[in-house]
């Protein structure tokens, strides 16, 4: 492991397919959008390192093919996850009502009670919303989930889902630190300090 990272973290894109999980996760690795983003077929797979507060995390995000003919690749795919991120479109009811079937799959695959979970309504640039903010919040406030509303396209909160989901993580001691040799890194009350960084996007219940 790199001398200054503090830890590895396996983070999850999970949700319908043609939500934009894919762009999500190129937007945030690479900076780039493509508006014929073709559908993700298996397993895609990007690293990134990020820096929350001063500490160094490299991340190993997987992003997955929404299509019901992948699931077989279920089980490996969520085996030590420490962080997801469920994905819905906000201009697409039925990619917000089967956010369910996610979470159920989640927990049935899942090998950390304390996985940190975070809601993202995306493609928030279009006009033609289905799902309205509130839904969002509520949903996640009832799944003990962080919120934010984002557009790959556009970038609007989308290092903001990230950050905020890895420093959850870093907060919850238990998820990581096995895998560091019993480091310890105080964050302090850094998060309070951190509450305006996001522009208001982010909703921590």
């Amino acid at each position: 492991m790199d001398d200054d990272v503090l830890t590895t973290l396996k983070l999850l894109i999970i949700g319908e397919s043609g939500v934009g999980k894919s762009s999500l996760l190129l937007r945030f690795t690479e900076d780039t959008f493509d508006p014929e983003q073709s559908a993700t077929i298996g397993v895609d797979f990007k690293v990134k390192t990020l820096a929350i507060d001063g500490n160094k995390a490299k991340l190993a995000i997987w992003d997955t093919a929404g299509q019901e003919r992948f699931r077989t690749l279920t089980p490996s795919y969520y085996r030590g996850a420490q962080g997801v991120i469920l994905v819905y479109d906000v201009t697409k009811r039925d990619t917000f009502t089967k956010l369910e079937n996610w979470l159920n799959e989640l927990e049935t695959y899942t090998t950390r009670n304390d996985i940190v979970k975070m809601l993202v309504g995306n493609k928030i640039d279009k006009d033609d919303h289905e799902v309205d903010r509130n839904e969002g919040l509520k949903f996640a406030r009832k799944h003990s989930m962080l919120f934010i509303e984002a557009s790959a396209k556009t970038k609007d909160g989308v290092q903001c889902a990230f950050e905020e989901l890895v420093e959850k993580i870093l907060q919850t001691p238990g998820l990581w630190e096995s895998e560091t040799q019993g480091q310890k890194v105080r964050l302090g009350d850094q998060d309070q300090a951190r509450a305006g960084a996001c522009g208001g996007y982010c909703s921590i219940p």
